[in-house]
């Protein structure tokens, strides 16, 4: 028999070990019995283990032998961590085999493990076979994971999907799996991405974790990376602009500019910081600029930027055409931008068109007819001295006015915002003392209350072609009335006086066959101040607010006689005064005041009509007259916008909300009129006709004005 070249020996022949103790140990001494230097190795095999599991058992020092002369020894060390065939107990046969890269010989020993029952659950352990996931959104993504169990009991394992949307796993992010002593199981959770706009690009790193019934928890990582996907959509608006943006009937050299909207709509599951360039033959002539410079638009989202287009225009000549090409910059140019590229118009006018200028000929001739003797309404028309109070009729289509200098003047809308059409319809007559307050009759508009500093109230017809003046009645000679205010269905008229009286008039039963000697008011209210404002406020007109001298706020109901008062915030002297008030019909509880002291209060009067509390003040300020003294204020129908004037001359319009305070974007007001020199604007009216907002107004100047904007639909409150 040839003479064996390797000879090994072990330390211990029988060696014991369980799992979550200590780890066994044992040597094997290997020696060189060759004539030449030789390298040796060691692997250790267990009967009944699986060749193909992922994870070791044992470890061996050194890994590799060094080389050694003849005659000389190695000594291995094999250290046992884990049981060769999981949830196994008892004894096996453990093979130790020893050779050489050098030589064509091995040697081999055997050692008995005895695997006694374990200490501890032991966690379980984890695989991936897959760690790297690529998808786009909408894609079906499905993770295999295989779970082994180490211990030698019989366990059930919860596996935890972690780390990605809990709406994006179709399955759930739970399973249970049961596994016996050394089993083995693989399962698959089911990852279903969002759209594109919810499932943002980018790396997301998870971990599939599983704990086992009285067990540590294991985990296992990987990443699933969300691809890019969508697009932007870009648009540019108006296809044709035009300087100036908006044309008038006067010269406006200052116009020399228009905007277009640059529309960005990400429609990906990007990131993009977006901007555009602007090119164009002409593009030295033009000042150009994009508002935001550039702006950051997150997957669904969408941004615009402006772009201003600026030229000086040239007094004379024709339109001047130009093209812009407008072009979509992004940031990530993975995706693709739908329409990136627009072609953008713009006409260019001269300061003076030639239609103007044959419009300024015309007018020449319109004008020199309109100072001549041939036109029947020349331009001295209107009133003479401090206009007090207008009123718009329900129609929106006139208007009438009352003035110190005894006449009531109806007024033709259109008129003010045509210049052939005469404003001033006709002098509807003279009172014969200063007009203080006027106020149409709700229903049919076909008369016209007007209160007379003497203290009477007149009816005036205000159709023609009848009697002008329709009936008069008096309570108090020489005591002003400064207010009036009729129920909606035109029955009675309440009328305010610098005494103090509040009056209640049958105006129905005075038109009728009263005789003069029996019109006296039906009802009388007697307070300690003088009355500057009436409003009713709540359902069926049974609550009149009265208002006046010493900041005094009363509520009057005068079908019960009870009379009670609202707290104003502001004790007043005698030189401080509540100068209006007023009230909306689509919101009787919405009402505002004004005073003296510039503060325009907007309230809810719900709670005080009701008993349940004090009258809610939703919405105050005092800047919006600088201060100085309002004279008055108007609510529209629908109660979304408010008008007040004063005496800084301004002409205030205020766009409220649905709860009726200011709107925020709005909070300053806007500035629509002014009086001739700083003249006091004694009143205002508001009124909603089609998509405009009306605004009349007097003032000391001796003007009504009559002002025209657009509404704001854009506003929750005037849908």
């Amino acid at each position: 028999m040839p003479k064996s070249l390797i000879s090994a020996s072990v330390s211990a022949q029988v060696v014991k070990f369980r799992p979550g103790g200590a780890p066994a140990t044992f040597t094997v001494t290997v020696t060189n019995e060759s004539a030449q230097f030789a390298t040796f190795l060691l692997e250790v095999t267990a009967a009944g283990a699986d060749a193909e599991q992922n994870y070791r058992w044992y470890s061996l020092s050194p890994a590799v032998g060094a080389k050694k002369p003849p005659g000389d020894s190695t000594q291995f060390s094999v250290v046992i961590t884990d049981s060769p065939v999981p949830g196994f107990v008892g004894n096996m046969n453990l093979a130790v085999r020893i050779f050489s890269l050098e030589m064509a010989d091995e040697d081999r020993q055997i050692v008995r493990l005895v695997l006694e029952e374990g200490l501890e659950q032991l966690p379980m352990k984890l695989e991936l076979p897959v760690r790297e996931f690529q998808a786009i959104p909408g894609d079906r993504v499905e993770v295999p994971v295989r779970v082994y169990n180490p211990s030698q009991k019989t366990v059930d394992v919860l596996l935890s999907f972690v780390g990605v949307e809990p709406t994006w796993l179709a399955g759930g992010a739970e399973q249970r799996v049961q596994l016996r002593p050394g089993g083995k199981v693989e399962t698959t959770f089911l990852c279903q991405l969002a759209t594109s706009t919810l499932a943002a690009s980018k790396t997301y790193p998870f971990a599939i974790k599983a704990l086992a019934n009285n067990g540590s928890p294991s985990s296992i990582e990987g990443n699933l990376t969300v691809l890019p996907s969508g697009a932007i959509d870009f648009s540019c608006t108006p296809a044709i602009g035009q300087i100036p943006a908006k044309l008038s009937w006067f010269p406006r050299p200052k116009a020399n500019s228009t905007t277009y909207k640059l529309r960005f709509d990400n429609l990906s599951n990007l990131n993009q910081e977006v901007s555009a360039a602007i090119a164009s033959e002409d593009l030295r002539k033009f000042k150009l600029q994009v508002i935001p410079h550039e702006a950051n638009l997150a997957p669904g989202e969408t941004t615009e930027l402006q772009l201003v287009i600026g030229q000086r225009r040239p007094w004379f000549g024709v339109a001047k055409k130009y093209l812009f090409e407008v072009k979509a910059i992004v940031s990530d140019l993975r995706l693709d931008v739908r329409n990136d590229t627009q072609i953008a118009q713009l006409r260019v006018l001269p300061v003076i068109q030639i239609w103007m200028q044959l419009f300024a000929l015309v007018l020449l001739l319109f004008l020199a007819w309109w100072f001549s003797w041939l036109n029947p309404n020349n331009p001295f028309y209107g009133h003479q001295a401090p206009v007090n109070s207008v009123q718009i009729n329900g129609s929106a289509n006139e208007l009438v006015s009352g003035s110190n200098d005894q006449t009531l003047i109806k007024w033709d809308v259109i008129g003010f915002f045509n210049p052939l059409i005469n404003q001033q319809r006709e002098v509807v007559g003279n009172a014969a003392k200063a007009v203080r307050v006027i106020r149409y009759r709700p229903v049919e508009n076909n008369l016209v209350a007007a209160g007379l500093e003497n203290g009477e109230i007149q009816l005036w017809n205000i159709l023609g072609g009848r009697k002008r003046i329709v009936d008069s009645f008096v309570a108090q000679k020489d005591d002003r009335v400064l207010a009036l205010e009729f129920t909606k269905d035109s029955r009675y008229l309440f009328s305010g006086h610098g005494s103090g009286q509040v009056l209640q008039w049958n105006v129905e039963r005075y038109m009728s066959s009263e005789p003069d000697s029996a019109k006296q008011p039906i009802l009388k209210n007697q307070l300690d101040f003088a009355i500057y404002g009436l409003a009713f406020v709540g359902k069926e007109d049974k609550n009149l607010a009265i208002v006046g001298r010493y900041n005094q706020m009363k509520l009057w109901n005068w079908t019960t006689k009870k009379l009670t008062s609202v707290n104003y915030n502001r004790p007043g002297g005698q030189d401080d005064y509540i100068t209006s008030i007023d009230s909306s019909d689509v919101q009787p509880n919405l009402l505002v005041t004004a005073d003296n002291q510039g503060y325009i209060t907007l309230w809810n009067m719900g709670n005080c009509l009701e008993g349940n509390g004090a009258c809610e003040v939703l919405d105050e300020w005092q800047d919006g007259h600088g201060g100085k003294p309002v004279r008055s204020v108007a609510l529209s129908d629908d109660g979304c916008y408010l008008a007040s004037s004063g005496d800084d001359a301004k002409v205030m319009l205020w766009p409220l909300t649905l709860e009726g305070k200011r709107a925020d974007q709005f909070s300053k007001g806007n500035n629509i009129g002014r009086g001739w020199r700083g003249a006091k604007i004694n009143s205002v009216d508001i009124k909603l006709e089609d998509k405009y907002i009306l605004v009349a107004s007097g003032s000391d100047d001796t003007e009504v004005r009559l002002h025209r904007v657009d509404r704001l639909p854009q506003l929750q409150c005037d849908k």
